[in-house]
């Protein structure tokens, strides 16, 4: 079986007003009961009255819906509910048509107490470790010297106070970009995320400090909200998270790129100790002129080490036993040649005397000749020789030319 179709409008048929919100109306009234979650902004309670009217607001975010309810429904459950309070209803999303707004019907209210809330905050807790949010190793390490540092805290605050004074005192030229939000109560959330927005996107912020005094665990609730975890989180600059004392722990704290006790530590942190600083300085140069005026002295005493030496010292002395050794080596030399040359000289001398002894000119100086005939052949027998021939006389001073008569 099919469904009419719903007529359309249209220019040339607009549907009024009343059919519009009856419509809005159907479609609200789909949704059912709900159980809803939220933060109580403001209670209305008129005296004589059966219904109070509730404003609830999301803790995360910058909405809020109004609740009705029966006055015996909410001292059932929650008789002694005030501003702040964190709350779990069942309702029913109305819509008034005649004033065309969206509001919930409750028909119970429970105040959530502390330990359901704790139990909470530890399940979002494994939750967002499970998904990395405080892993060490994305953390970031702040700047030594920030040149400027936002503040999100809230107004006039002693947090506040503790942050500036603290870092001025240490860091006179620290500047700082404050900007104040409600660090309690429904709207905490919305202000801090967007103040996170902002100092994150300023390119001169160096560093973010998250800070906000001591409280009890429901003032500190705001900082354990999961759309702040998240935006801390996405953050691009360093977060110093500074929120109550020591011993309160916020998940604020395990998202922050670091964790300050207190708002005082959040500034001891993010600037150095000039007066330290200084000192540190001081001790540094001092170790320097010492480290120097040691290599400087080190080094006097290993040229004067090598002054004394012979070498540097006196550089001729090695020059002269050079020259004496060369002298030597000369004298020896000279020695040795002369011997040499000497005894050359007597074996020359004999060898001269035994050649003169053996040389025919020795023979020749005794008177005799040395007969030759003219082509120089010497005659040694008178048979080599014929009557006529010439011959010439080989004397020891000259020669004479004779003729063979017979």
């Amino acid at each position: 079986m099919t469904q009419p179709e719903i007529p359309r409008s249209s220019p040339d048929e607009p549907w009024p007003v009343r059919v519009v919100s009856q419509k809005v109306s159907g479609w609200i009234s789909k949704l059912g009961w709900v159980w809803v979650e939220g933060q109580v902004a403001q209670i209305s309670r008129r005296p004589g009255a059966a219904t109070v009217f509730l404003t609830l607001r999301d803790s995360s975010a910058d909405l809020s819906l109004t609740v009705t309810t029966n006055r015996d429904v909410l001292d059932a459950g929650a008789p002694e509910l005030a501003d702040g309070a964190k709350v779990v209803l069942h309702a029913k999303p109305e819509f008034y048509a005649a004033r065309g707004t969206l509001s919930l019907r409750a028909d119970e209210i429970r105040q959530v107490g502390l330990g359901e809330l704790l139990a909470r905050l530890e399940k979002l807790k494994k939750l967002l470790a499970a998904e990395g949010l405080f892993d060490r190793a994305r953390k970031r390490r702040p700047p030594f010297l920030p040149g400027r540092v936002g503040l999100i805290t809230g107004r006039a605050s002693a947090a506040e106070r503790d942050v500036l004074t603290n870092a001025q005192r240490r860091w006179p030229a620290v500047e700082f970009r404050t900007v104040n939000v409600a660090v309690q109560g429904p709207t905490a959330v919305p202000q801090i995320i967007d103040a996170l927005k902002v100092l994150d996107a300023d390119d001169r912020i160096d560093v973010i400090i998250l800070a906000r005094g001591g409280g009890s665990t429901e003032d500190l609730l705001p900082f354990s909200d999961e759309a702040l975890c998240r935006a801390v989180f996405a953050c691009r600059t360093p977060v110093i998270s500074a929120i109550g004392h020591e011993t309160d722990a916020p998940l604020v704290d395990y998202v922050a790129d670091v964790r300050a006790s207190t708002p005082t530590d959040a500034a001891k942190r993010v600037v150095p100790d000039l007066a330290e600083e200084s000192r540190l300085i001081r001790q540094a140069r001092q170790r320097l002129d010492r480290a120097v005026v040691n290599l400087v002295d080190r080094e006097s005493h290993r040229i004067d080490a090598l002054r004394s030496r012979p070498v540097l010292a006196r550089p001729g002395v090695m020059l002269d036993q050079r020259a004496t050794d060369v002298a030597g080596l000369r004298d020896r030399a000279t020695r040795c040649l002369d011997h040499r040359l000497g005894t050359a000289t007597g074996d020359l001398r004999h060898t001269v005397a035994r050649l003169r002894a053996l040389s025919p000119a020795a023979t020749l100086d005794r008177g005799y000749a040395i007969v030759q005939r003219a082509d120089g052949q010497v005659v040694r027998d008178s048979a080599e020789v014929a009557a006529g021939d010439p011959l010439r006389l080989r004397l020891a001073r000259g020669e004479v030319a004779a003729t063979v008569d017979s």
